[in-house]
């Protein structure tokens, strides 16, 4: 049985750990008939190594790309000629970060958030995907595919604070380079705005970057009852199918566009008692 992306090579950025929605998106690739190439932060190479040898297949040694480094963007896409000379089919940008003065229970209010950090989570959330977009482009083939990770910012939701920002920046950048590599090279680029998978990522979302379950739990009971058909934080396959969908060749006219794979529930209104970050008291 044919895969959907059989003889393409995806380029997938931002696997941390084998929780990270990038990981499981790399696998589901690797299982529809992908080859893959990886990006790790140069400090954390051998790590993202060991993690990607449970991959499906055997990849390559990650690709050191800071992302805020202009020698390293210079240096991506002959880095991946070097991996794949006939080019790659698609990339995966799944990079984001805030200080903690920014997100989460050790934030300042959001008022206060200072300047320079905020500077840094746009550049790192935001900006970084156009910066990408332009680093992997003359290594990109015609009618490729770019995709980057979402969480809906239309809401203030609590704690989450100037990541909501950067994240909402990020859905203009992606209109903008959905312009300009569509007129290059016919290339689509579309974000996936997914609701909370159990990643270093939803625990910051959920106001803490360490083990805190109630709040964790609280933040995935709003979700499953605001999805008309119910949300799993632990199973992370529709966010990596739909990935995949998009990286395929079977939304060839979907462009600029903002995929929600989130069960419905940035579509939908239901307050737990209390609402969600508050408790039942308040």
């Amino acid at each position: 049985m044919s895969g959907l992306l059989d003889g393409k090579t995806i380029l997938v950025t931002g696997i941390i750990t084998d929780a990270s929605i990038a990981f499981h998106a790399a696998a589901m690739a690797q299982e529809q008939g992908a080859t893959v190439i990886i990006t790790g932060i140069p400090e954390r190479l051998r790590l993202i190594d060991r993690i990607a040898r449970r991959l499906p297949q055997e990849v390559p040694p990650a690709i050191g790309l800071d992302i805020t480094s202009e020698d390293d963007l210079a240096a991506l896409a002959d880095k991946i000629r070097e991996l794949a000379p006939q080019g790659i089919d698609g990339v995966l940008h799944s990079i984001a970060f805030a200080p903690r003065t920014l997100m989460g229970p050790d934030a300042e209010t959001f008022l206060n958030g200072p300047g320079p950090d905020a500077a840094k989570a746009f550049e790192i959330s935001a900006w970084s995907y156009a910066s990408l977009a332009r680093a992997a482009l003359p290594a990109l083939n015609e009618g490729g595919s770019i995709v980057g990770m979402d969480f809906d910012p239309r809401t203030a939701l609590p704690f989450y604070n100037w990541m909501g920002v950067a994240k909402a920046a990020l859905e203009s950048v992606n209109r903008y380079v959905a312009r300009e590599v569509g007129e290059a090279k016919r290339i689509r680029s579309n974000l996936v705005a997914a609701g909370p998978i159990k990643t270093l990522a939803a625990k910051a979302i959920a106001g803490t970057a360490t083990d805190d379950a109630a709040k964790l739990n609280q933040l995935n009971e709003y979700w499953d009852g605001a999805s008309p058909i119910g949300w799993n934080v632990d199973d992370p396959t529709p966010v990596a199918k739909s990935i995949c969908a998009l990286l395929s060749d079977w939304l060839p006219a979907t462009t600029g566009s903002i995929v929600y794979v989130d069960g419905g529930a940035s579509h939908n209104t239901w307050f737990p008692e209390g609402g969600f970050g508050q408790s039942a008291s308040a």
